[in-house]
């Protein structure tokens, strides 16, 4: 296993690094001061929790309003034609909900964004405690998501993401990214070469029948941290890297969560309201038994690239928070294996190196 206590002490031992990213911080924190001191005399700015990246964020509260300043690297060669900025002015423009942006400082790599509040839709699951509560806003995530495919799948623009697919090579680079940082990096287990070909022969299979599905336009990381709630709707946040794969992508992400756990009943119950809707949308008619198969296949993938992601968050940045997920995305991934028989082997694999 991970060793999250040798982690946690590692992580929180003060450093020569750790005081150089501190003064960075502090750097940054001035810097998102000044930038937004034009919006007038009375200006609060306070940091606030971001997510898995390196982006910071920052609440802005004036007399009469609030925002939301995203510090990153500076992007000032690049500017309108950044993924976040591309990404969100074209959901926008076709009547998804994303924040808006106010304002973009390039050169010091900064944005200004609506405020949509501190909730959550996984804050606010965890405070449902009804099955029937549950299901209307899961429901309302995937009007959500699914509204984004179908119109932005069909009103194309001159943007990176329409450029970028999950095809098989992008899916198996994900599959190799999880050996690499959570075999080989987090569990150090030395996989002999026969065995590790096995894995990704196996995984090939699967990888390609992903991609030969029909592409829509994705979110890439659509789950309950990067949906917001705000008053009576919901809006997509974290989607700059948006690109084309299979419409169960973002369904397995959201439905398949490290961070929350639904019961198989309730899962299935949602993918076949998903589908009903999508039916509905493009008046064609679904083939309930494959997509339902491709979206366990695509559960498999997308979970293990998951765990690569936490891995790699520990053992480039020290960053332990995620490592206690694991556990939890692997029982995904271990339920969904045991539907198909052909792929035993596999999972008799992953599973050996996880747990022995």
């Amino acid at each position: 296993m991970v060793p999250v206590r040798a982690a946690r002490a590692t992580a929180n031992r003060e450093t020569p690094a750790a005081r150089d990213a501190q003064a960075a911080r502090e750097s940054e924190d001035a810097l998102v001061r000044t930038w937004v001191a034009r919006l007038g005399r009375s200006v609060a700015v306070t940091p606030i929790p971001g997510d898995a990246s390196t982006r910071r964020y920052f609440r802005v509260r004036t007399r009469n309003s609030s925002f939301i300043a995203m510090k990153m690297q500076a992007f000032g060669d690049v500017g309108e034609q950044l993924p976040f900025i591309q990404v969100q002015r074209h959901l926008s423009r076709v009547g998804v909900n994303v924040p808006q942006i106010i304002d973009v400082e390039s050169r010091q790599g900064m944005i200004l964004l609506s405020d949509l509040g501190d909730e959550t839709l996984l804050k606010r699951l965890e405070r449902v405690s009804k099955k029937r509560d549950q299901l209307v806003w899961f429901k309302r995530a995937i009007d959500l998501v699914l509204n984004m495919q179908v119109i932005a799948t069909k009103t194309t623009a001159p943007i990176d993401a329409y450029g970028l697919y999950f095809d098989e090579e992008k899916l198996m680079w994900e599959v190799g990214f999880t050996l690499a940082h959570f075999y080989n990096g987090a569990l150090a287990r030395n996989i002999p070469a026969k065995e590790n070909k096995t894995v990704e022969t196996y995984f090939k299979m699967i990888c390609k029948r992903l991609a030969s599905q029909e592409w829509y336009f994705t979110h890439r990381d659509y789950h309950g941290r990067n949906v917001m709630v705000k008053g009576n709707d919901l809006y997509m946040i974290d989607f700059q890297d948006a690109r084309l794969g299979c419409p169960q992508y973002d369904l397995a992400s959201l439905l398949r969560d490290s961070y929350y756990q639904l019961e198989e009943d309730v899962v299935y119950e949602l993918v076949d309201y998903y589908l009903r809707a999508k039916e509905k949308a493009e008046g064609v008619k679904e083939n309930r038994k494959e997509f339902v198969r491709v979206f366990d296949l695509m559960s498999i993938q997308r979970n293990f690239k998951a765990i690569g992601s936490f891995a790699s968050f520990y053992m480039k940045r020290q960053d332990v928070r995620y490592l206690k997920f694991i556990g939890n995305t692997f029982e995904n991934i271990r339920r969904n294996l045991l539907k198909f028989p052909e792929l035993e082997e596999l999972r008799c694999l992953l599973f050996r190196y996880y747990y022995f």
